[in-house]
């Protein structure tokens, strides 16, 4: 019987991007990025169908463009970055289309569900074999315990539960 040969690729950092959207007041969006952060693909198939992906962010380099903001995210209303530095993705199952896995933030872990766009594999200039995907979905906040929350007077919420996730990621062969 033969052996399928597994096949790894580390994500390309320059080449990929995490972010997340979420509602402002219910009236405008804010986006952020995780600045470092790291990602790989075990596949033993050319579609990447069945593919084990693994993901992980530092919760310390969160950025949305605005140092009180981002000062706020990274306390205990949100990430605990000092008690928790480190957000988590780990893989289920992925049938070309929908990747499901456990995503851990804070001390919590639920099964999350994204929507992916493989977009294909193609050598670059240099001889490197790349791979690319657009991966998106979203969770609600509260479900990972962060849950802070205020109202403005005219009974707005000022930042939504629910949170978009947006992955532009690009894997190199090793």
């Amino acid at each position: 019987m033969e052996t399928a040969v597994k096949t790894n690729w580390n994500i390309d950092t320059a080449h990929s991007e995490i972010a997340f959207k979420v509602k402002h007041m219910m009236i405008s969006t804010v986006t952020g990025h995780f600045e470092d952060f790291n990602a790989s693909v075990e596949t033993e198939s050319e579609n990447f169908v069945g593919a084990n992906f693994n993901f992980s962010a530092k919760t310390n380099s969160i950025n949305t463009k605005n140092s009180d903001r981002d000062a706020h995210l990274k306390s205990d209303d949100f990430f605990n970055a000092e008690t928790y530095p480190e957000l988590k993705f780990e893989s289920k199952s992925f049938d070309g289309n929908t990747l499901v896995g456990d995503l851990t933030i804070r001390d919590i872990t639920k099964e999350v569900s994204l929507d992916v766009d493989f977009n294909g594999v193609a050598v670059d200039p240099y001889g490197q074999t790349k791979a690319g995907f657009e991966a998106s979905g979203s969770i609600n906040r509260k479900d990972f315990n962060l849950t802070w929350s205020a109202v403005t007077e005219a009974g707005s919420i000022v930042v939504s539960d629910t949170v978009k996730l947006i992955a532009d990621l690009q894997f190199v062969k090793n």
